[in-house]
Order: structure tokens, then C-alpha cells, then sequence
């Protein structure tokens, strides 16, 4: 009897030389039928042979082992530092969701590498272990050139890092979050608005996008005589939004952008909780604008109006990696991952 507290034994995984000797085959043999280039080299009865011995074996291709050998493997490595994965909102989810199954189609692996890094040198080395075909860099510190060349000389056919600015070496990807601030702030001055707040949200993780967000809504208050633009702090908590809303009258804010829909909802009922009108339908009213376009903002009485990214197809981005993985040579260019416009409704 087998005893239950007993520390499980690790089996030892099959190796290819016992896939070729099941199925009677070289091991060059069995490294064409499961690397995918059996076409012209190994007749149909064979490689089903291979493939039959493989799936009774259990044996699965060494992916790390293969990338050595090759110098470069088929792993697509997407960066975000651990205390900031919470910025990508469910849009972003979809999206990279999206991308990845995408990449798939195209033989690549997608991975989210979250490991903390004390320096952009040392984020590129920790990366460079793992021989990535490409990597995203998507979020957090921005790469530079060393850290870029790192990656290159490790094998790193393309690096992708968000930008403006990328460093020399490597391509951009922008989604301008200083549009999605313009873009609010635009909407709230035309609906005549002058003394508009913008939410900093205390998470850490977030400055990244909040910075560019409260610079668009200030490029656009610049082109208003008498508007005024003030910083709000925000924790995405009940009682950091009941303070805030306490203070309201002595902040004399007509409008809020309040950086994404979660903060926006939070704010819009703590302010309806201390007795603001949130809506445009009346003077006095607060007007409220999120950002992200979430299906439950939609769903609020006054509905969200909401700053929506249009991002572009997650294939066509993927293509693009595939593309440059494939001409390493290509001269680093930027590449618009979409754009925004405001989803105007009745909460401003």
C-alpha cells in the first residue's frame, strides 16, 4: 500500500531517444516530426508512427533545451513588474488575451514575465535567460539602449518597448495615454466646464498612466481662458472617496476625470452619498468621466460617460511581432496600438 505522507517521487521525463527507439526512427527523425518540418523529409506512415510513439510516451518537446540549440526560441515575452499588472483593466485583458492566441496561430508562445528587476540592464539579463524570440516590453521602467543591445546579442530578434520615447534598438509601441486626459478634458471644456479635477490614484503601479492622463487634460485647459485643472488624490477604497467627496464644496470643481471607470464609480457615489447631483442635465451638477468604457458603468444611474480606447486588432499586432521576428534587421519604427475617443452619456 502506497504510503499517503510519503514525499511523491518526480518521474523522469521521456526523452526523445525513447520516442525514436518506440517508433523504430532516428532521433533526427523525431526532432523534424515534432518541431513541425517534416514536410519533405519524413513520408506520412512514419511521422504518424512518430507522433503515436510520442503520445504513448507522454513525451513533450524540451522548449527551453530546443531555444538554447537554437539560440532563439518561439517564446514572445510579455514585461509588466509585479506591482503593476493591476493597471491592466479588463480591456487590456481582452486584449492581450487576444494577442496571444493570435501568437499561437503563428507558432509563438506568449508569456507574461512579472519578475521584479532593480534596473533596466537587469530586467533585459532575466529576460535574456529565457532566449525570447521578441519581447513587450508593455509597462513599468522604460528600457535602455544597453539593456536593448543585451537582449539583441542574447538573441532577441525584436524588442517592442511603450513609448515615446523607445531607445535606440527597439521598435515603439504607443497608446498615447496623454490622449486619453486630452480627449476628457476637451469633452468636459466644450460641455462648459472650467474647473476640472483629475484623479491620482494612490495604487502604486499606476503613475505611468495617470502623469500622461492629468497632462492631456491640462494641453487642453491651456486652449481655455480662466480653466483650471487641479489634482485629485484617490485610493480606490470607500473611505479615501467619502473624504474626497466631503471636501467637494470647499474644492469648487464643476468636473471630474476621474482617471478610469472603477475610480469614476467609486467617486460618483460618495458624491451622490454626500448629497451632489452627479449628471449635465441642470447648473450644479458635478460631471464625472471615466476612462475604459466598462460594461457596469454603463449600467450606473447617471450612465458613465467614458473615455474608450480603440485598440487595434490584436492579430494585426501579432503579425507584427511574427514580422520582425522574422527580418531582425528592420529598422526600429513606431507602431500605434490604437487610439481614444469619449463615450458620451449622462454623467457628463
Amino acid at each position: 500500500m502506497t504510503d499517503p505522507d510519503r514525499p511523491r517521487a518526480i518521474p523522469t521525463p521521456p526523452t526523445s531517444a525513447a520516442v525514436a527507439r518506440l517508433a523504430g526512427v532516428s532521433r533526427a527523425t523525431v526532432s523534424y516530426v515534432l518541431n513541425g518540418r517534416a514536410a519533405g523529409r519524413v513520408g506520412a506512415h512514419t511521422e504518424a508512427r512518430v507522433r503515436a510513439a510520442a503520445e504513448e510516451l507522454g513525451y513533450v518537446p524540451h522548449a527551453a533545451a530546443r531555444s538554447l540549440r537554437a539560440g532563439r526560441g518561439s517564446i514572445v515575452l510579455l514585461s509588466a513588474p509585479a506591482d503593476t499588472v493591476s493597471a491592466f483593466g479588463p480591456l487590456a485583458t481582452r486584449f492581450l488575451a487576444g494577442f496571444q492566441t493570435a501568437l499561437h496561430g503563428l507558432g509563438y508562445t506568449g508569456v507574461l514575465h512579472c519578475a521584479p528587476a532593480s534596473s533596466p540592464r537587469a530586467a533585459a539579463r532575466a529576460w535574456a535567460e529565457l532566449r525570447p524570440a521578441a519581447v513587450l516590453a508593455l509597462h513599468g521602467p522604460p528600457l535602455d539602449a544597453a539593456a536593448v543591445e543585451l537582449l539583441h546579442r542574447s538573441g532577441t530578434a525584436a524588442v517592442l518597448t511603450h513609448g515615446p520615447p523607445a531607445p535606440s534598438g527597439a521598435h515603439t509601441l504607443l497608446l498615447d495615454q496623454r490622449e486619453a486626459g486630452l480627449r476628457a478634458g476637451e469633452h468636459l471644456l466644450a460641455a462648459g466646464h472650467r474647473r476640472i479635477g483629475v484623479v491620482r490614484p494612490a495604487e502604486p503601479g499606476l503613475t505611468a498612466f495617470a502623469e500622461p492622463r492629468l497632462a492631456g487634460v491640462r494641453a487642453a485647459a491651456a486652449t481655455r481662458p480662466g480653466a483650471e485643472v487641479r489634482p485629485l488624490h484617490l485610493a480606490l477604497t470607500e473611505e479615501s472617496a467619502a473624504r474626497l467627496a466631503a471636501s467637494w464644496a470647499r474644492l469648487n470643481l464643476d468636473a471630474v476625470f476621474a482617471y478610469n471607470d472603477e475610480y469614476a464609480m467609486l467617486l460618483m457615489r460618495a458624491l451622490q452619498d454626500a448629497g451632489h447631483t452627479v449628471g449635465v442635465r441642470s447648473p450644479g451638477e458635478v460631471a464625472v468621466v471615466g476612462a475604459d468604457d466598462l460594461l457596469l458603468a454603463r449600467l450606473l444611474r447617471p450612465r458613465l460617460t467614458s473615455v474608450r480606447a480603440e485598440l487595434t486588432a490584436p492579430e494585426r499586432l501579432a503579425a507584427l511581432v511574427a514580422g520582425l521576428i522574422r527580418a531582425p534587421e528592420s529598422p526600429p519604427r513606431t507602431h500605434r496600438l490604437g487610439t481614444f475617443r469619449v463615450e458620451a452619456r449622462e454623467s457628463g
